[in-house]
């Protein structure tokens, strides 16, 4: 994976599969696009997967974040135009993701959206969080942020390395970047109708044991507006879901039907 410097880019697999269908991971808070580590095999059997990563000093507001990942898609698609574009986001990257859709409908063949954090500014003790972190040193800000991952993921039921790795993630996010990317959640505000426009499948996963968001009341409340989205409850999982170990994407997808033909072929062709 290349290092990250200035602007978003997506980080790319070592074996890039043109002839397939594109899958673009739009990635948490911590914006660093790694965090798929636990799902990209499984991916990569019918997709040709891209991850989003924001670099640090990456200080954009959403308009510009939206049309920066918009390129970097038309990009990827300039060689095959004609293959099918999944979008998943998770958390932040839900919001994100619903933007990008919004901006560009027409890209998209299925839309993913994992425990969207869209629910922020109606969660008032996570809001009153948020104000805090301006105010605190440096060292309270490094210490909260390691109390705070058990809240954002279910621990046991994540590896030793993807843990590990989920560690190095958070803690990766200088105090700076992480005030302005909750002011963002703070801020971010789509009309539920404008949902109505989206047409494509959506799915819409739910973390039951979310500790961080009301996830599960987000998705339900989301699926009232998308025309056609199905949503998958996860009983046990946290709000970081993808790390867990008895979470695969890929076969929830294949589970619900949400594979266009040709990746289906793809999958059956290994």
């Amino acid at each position: 994976m290349p290092n990250v410097q200035s602007h978003p880019c997506f980080l790319t697999p070592q074996r890039l599969q043109p002839d397939y269908p594109l899958f673009v991971f739009l990635p948490g808070m911590d914006g660093t696009g790694r965090l798929l580590r636990a799902q990209t095999a499984g991916l990569e059997t019918a997709f040709d997967v891209r991850c989003l990563a924001i670099p640090p000093d990456d200080l954009t507001n959403w308009q510009v974040l939206t049309e920066n990942v918009v390129a970097l898609i038309e990009a990827e698609l300039q060689q095959s135009p004609d293959r099918p574009v999944y979008l998943c986001g998770e958390s932040f990257g839900g919001c994100l993701a619903m933007k990008v859709a919004l901006h560009a409908p027409q890209l998209f063949d299925r839309i993913i959206l994992v425990n969207p954090a869209s629910s922020f500014r109606r969660k008032p003790l996570v809001m009153w969080g948020a104000q805090v972190t301006r105010w605190v040193p440096e060292f309270v800000y490094r210490l909260s942020s390691i109390t705070l991952m058990p809240f954002l993921a279910y621990l046991g039921r994540v590896t030793e390395g993807d843990r590990q790795a989920f560690y190095d993630a958070v803690l990766s996010v200088p105090q700076r970047t992480s005030i302005w990317r909750l002011s963002l959640l703070s801020d971010f505000d789509v009309d539920d109708e404008q949902f109505q426009q989206l047409q494509q499948p959506i799915l819409l996963l739910a973390s039951a044991a979310d500790r961080l968001l009301p996830s599960l009341a987000e998705v339900e409340h989301l699926a009232r507006f998308f025309p056609n989205a199905q949503t998958v409850v996860l009983p046990h999982s946290g709000h970081a879901c993808l790390l867990e170990a008895g979470v695969n994407l890929y076969e929830i997808m294949e589970a619900q039907d949400f594979l266009v033909k040709h990746s289906q072929e793809l999958s059956r062709s290994h």
